[in-house]
């Protein structure tokens, strides 16, 4: 009876995705684009999906077993926090993680299709700083005009950084954001910092605008004392050189933003354009819940709507990105069907 109720709800899952839901102030998106956002729960150690048609309602999407669609199995503490997955140009999906609060390295695996997946790596990105406190939130962005994977994250490596006034819950933690980059999951070059601020930043991410082709980079501001602990964004015209800094000068990059939500705490900050309308979801972590602001005009004036957004119960830090109806269909199809 428990895999008839499965079976039928993706149906009904799957014979919602055939039409076409308006976003709100967001027009309507295209006849066959649909989304997805990978997440994590505190309760769980693996990879979870939800999908949406508008960017404002997102479903989780069940297996027939109940089991995540993929359960860590490196690191020093095997966890799968931060799941950020990206669709290279062949179709292969990569998907990077947290896997430990106190790594150096971060977790990667990719898969065809979300559901057989390759054998899990750990990718050594700072194994070469014996000082490194921790290697969190990766997160994935292919560059089509210079065919490179993007990789960052947060570290801390102790004296490196300009110094921020600091907490005693969180001494000794002062971020920046770090990089590599690869044309294969193979081969990295050398890590770099990407993105280095005067204040402690964590959880940054990039999409690319489909109105005039700027990147738009999302990044937490995590000052201590006193507490900031909200999404900033900067506006940059291409990536630089990899090994490069973000600069005005390496990539055109603009000012940071005020924050852009309400005067509450908020991270993991996922940007997504749903037709022209851009959304940044973020993890209220302090609150326990999701929220999210969105912008019309290409980023440059904010409302926040969380009252607007409904996400799985017990969504944390994840990403989200475009597919297509016919691909949700399937996926929430296959996932329903007991395996042998």
């Amino acid at each position: 009876m428990a895999r008839q109720k499965i079976l039928f709800a993706a149906i009904v899952l799957a014979a919602s995705l055939a039409g076409c839901s308006p976003s709100a102030k967001g027009g309507r998106a295209s006849s066959q684009e649909a989304y997805l956002f990978s997440y994590f729960t505190s309760q769980d150690g693996g990879l979870r999906l939800a999908w949406s048609t508008n960017g404002i309602t997102w479903t989780d999407i069940p297996k027939a077993d109940g089991s995540s669609f993929l359960t860590p199995l490196i690191g020093e503490d095997k966890l799968m926090r931060d799941p950020s997955i990206c669709q290279g140009p062949d179709g292969t999906f990569h998907m990077v993680w947290t896997s430990s609060w106190t790594d150096r390295i971060i977790g990667y695996a990719s898969s065809k299709d979300l559901l057989t997946w390759s054998e899990q790596k750990a990718i050594p990105v700072m194994m070469h700083e014996p000082e490194a406190h921790n290697c969190w939130a990766p997160e994935l962005f292919y560059d089509d005009s210079t065919r490179l994977f993007w990789i960052f994250w947060a570290t801390t490596i102790p004296g490196r950084h300009s110094d921020v006034a600091e907490s005693e819950t969180e001494k000794g933690l002062n971020h920046r954001i770090y990089a590599v980059t690869t044309k294969d999951f193979n081969t990295f070059s050398p890590t770099f910092m990407l993105f280095n601020p005067d204040f402690s930043s964590i959880d940054a991410a990039i999409i690319k605008s489909p109105i005039d082709g700027s990147l738009l980079f999302t990044v937490k501001n995590e000052n201590p004392n006193p507490p900031e602990k909200n999404i900033r964004i900067i506006r940059f015209s291409h990536m630089p050189p990899s090994g490069q800094e973000m600069s005005p000068s390496s990539c055109g990059m603009g000012a940071i933003s005020e924050p852009i939500h309400g005067n509450y705490w908020a991270e993991g900050p996922s940007p997504l354009f749903v037709h022209d309308t851009l959304y940044v979801y973020y993890d209220r972590y302090r609150d326990h819940r999701y929220g999210a602001s969105r912008s019309i005009d290409n980023g440059k004036t904010w409302e926040t709507v969380d009252s607007l957004v409904h996400f799985p119960r017990g969504t944390r830090h994840g990403t989200a990105f475009t597919v297509t109806k016919e691909f949700i269909s399937r996926l929430i199809e296959q996932a329903a069907t007991p395996q042998e």
